[in-house]
């Protein structure tokens, strides 16, 4: 297995980059999912974005966000691996990079995060702690969850 990851702030993107992202958010949260929803919400200037590569292919990807611009913690979302790398373990690798990340670019503290609920066991087992009610979203039920450390 030949991983390899980047993270980068929106302005250090090359057009490359940020083209695969979307294009692989868009397979797996519009397409896969079935989800009408905009992608684009005006938050990934303002964050850092955390790519996983095995080769040349990006497998997985996810989004840091700052305190004070999805929720009064800092957040990881857009959480996203391949279908092509699906069962290899690149989610666990991408989410411990992504706290790992969250922690050198953004400081100590919480870590909040909007989990689809099938998910739970996972982020769970990352530290994660349930915290408030089931809601939906976009026709998905997630659950707001924290990581304290």
């Amino acid at each position: 297995m030949n991983l390899s990851h980047t993270v980068k702030a929106f302005d250090e993107l090359t057009i490359y980059e940020l083209y695969d992202l979307l294009k692989l958010r868009s397979e797996v949260f519009v397409v896969e999912q079935n989800c009408v929803f905009l992608d684009q919400d005006d938050k990934d200037q303002k964050c850092h974005h955390l790519m996983l590569y095995e080769g040349e292919q990006l497998v997985g990807y996810s989004r840091l966000v700052p305190p004070g611009l999805s929720y009064s913690e800092m957040s990881i979302g857009r959480v996203v691996t391949s279908p092509a790398g699906r069962g290899k373990g690149f989610g666990r690798i991408l989410m411990d990079l992504s706290i790992q990340y969250c922690r050198q670019i953004l400081g100590e503290g919480p870590i909040r995060i909007g989990a689809q609920t099938y998910a739970l066991g996972f982020y769970s087992s990352l530290g994660f702690v349930s915290d408030g009610e089931v809601y939906d979203e976009d026709g998905i039920e997630h659950i707001e969850m924290l990581r304290n450390d």
